[in-house]
């Protein structure tokens, strides 16, 4: 298989720098001795599951309830949905209770009684907090609400309380490491202090917690039962920009058909918009917003990212490309050139497969949606 036989937007995959990126996670949960959980929200494939549990990994971490089947159908038999309850979904919750150890995040009362009416087999409960990120969670600072959430918790049949669980996502938002160590180590001390909080209760409660860019600069895990990253499998330009992985780390690229050269503005159009990249940006120190850093595609492997090239714009189907003239001089339309996306996980879950340079085709969840489960 040769990449120049691509003639559309094709997600190309180096599974020899995935294995990589899975081996050296492995290896620093072990030597944490922390449980490792990986997400795979990021890489959402039976097939590269089975990289993790040839290397021993058995437990895992998904973002919603049919990522959770279509994994349970992998015989993925430990799993947590790291996503609030979706009260609606509770016939297809039961039916995974029923089949895995399946966890679930609360951060409500009124969640946590829709379970002990509805659930017809037990769980393991997580009681999702917000140490910072804002986005989800009931806040370090409530005490007396994550008491009141606890105290139902125990109080209900078919629920196990596990733990505190949290993903500092604000992490993403840093850019040195100094800066990432500091945003987690103030997270975990909130976790404690809601631990030493709720001694009273006579709880031993776990601590788990999931961003890469922590699971990745930090080397001290003290008081950490659990990490659940998932980006790290592929990692993306954003990891790069964060300090989480170095350019030979990230694992896929898309690789896209030159459609158009306008040398007069150092631009490059390419067949590869936002239905395949997402539009997710990120801004870089001098204050450029973009979708993507630019590599060349050779026949087997996309080369290095080019220095002053970025996805500057992105519509439906097209892609505007800024690249230095010295380099655009290299391009030819009809060609092929690799973008290197700002967040691997939307796309990936937007191409649905992989191509490899073996030429083999790894598909995804979105590629198997008849899961048969309900």
């Amino acid at each position: 298989m040769s990449f120049d036989q691509i003639v559309k937007p094709t997600l190309i995959l180096d599974e020899n720098r995935a294995m990589r990126n899975i081996d050296r996670m492995i290896e620093r949960a072990n030597s944490a001795e922390v449980d490792f959980r990986p997400h795979f929200k990021t890489h959402q494939s039976a097939e590269i599951g089975q990289l993790f549990r040839q290397r021993g990994v058995e437990k895992i971490t998904v973002s919603s309830v049919e990522m959770a089947e279509y994994f349970a159908k992998s015989n993925w038999k430990d799993i947590t949905i790291a996503f609030p309850v979706n009260i609606l979904q509770i016939k297809e919750i039961n039916h995974l209770a029923k089949d895995v150890f399946l966890g679930l995040l609360v951060e409500s009362i009124e969640v946590v009684d829709a379970l002990g009416k509805n659930l017809d087999a037990p769980v393991n409960v997580w009681i999702k907090i917000d140490v910072g990120a804002g986005r989800t969670g009931i806040s370090w600072e409530n005490e007396i609400e994550v008491k009141n959430v606890v105290e139902r918790v125990i109080q209900t049949p078919n629920l196990h309380l596990e733990g505190l669980l949290t993903h500092a996502g604000h992490t993403y938002q840093t850019r040195q490491r100094s800066d990432t160590i500091s945003v987690y180590q103030n997270s975990i001390r909130r976790l404690q202090n809601i631990q030493s909080n709720l001694q009273g209760l006579d709880l031993k409660l776990k601590i788990s917690v999931g961003d890469t860019p922590s699971c990745c600069l930090v080397d001290d895990f003290e008081g950490v039962d659990e990490i659940r990253p998932g980006t790290f499998v592929f990692f993306d330009a954003m990891q790069i920009q964060i300090g989480s992985c170095n350019e030979e780390d990230v694992a896929v690229a898309l690789a896209c058909p030159i459609v158009a050269l306008h040398p007069e503005r150092e631009e490059c159009v390419v067949y590869g918009g936002a239905i395949h990249l997402s539009k997710e940006y990120m801004t870089e120190l001098d204050g450029i917003k973009h979708y993507g850093y630019i590599a060349p595609l050779h026949s087997d492997r996309w080369g290095k990212i080019i220095h002053g090239a970025y996805v500057k714009g992105l519509s439906q189907e097209h892609g505007v490309l800024h690249i230095p003239t010295d380099e655009l001089a290299h391009l030819h339309i009809g060609g092929l050139i690799a973008i290197v996306p700002v967040h691997s996980c939307l796309t990936v879950n937007l191409m649905k497969k992989y191509l490899t340079a073996r030429g083999k085709w790894i598909e995804t969840i979105e590629s198997n949606m008849n899961l048969g489960f309900v």
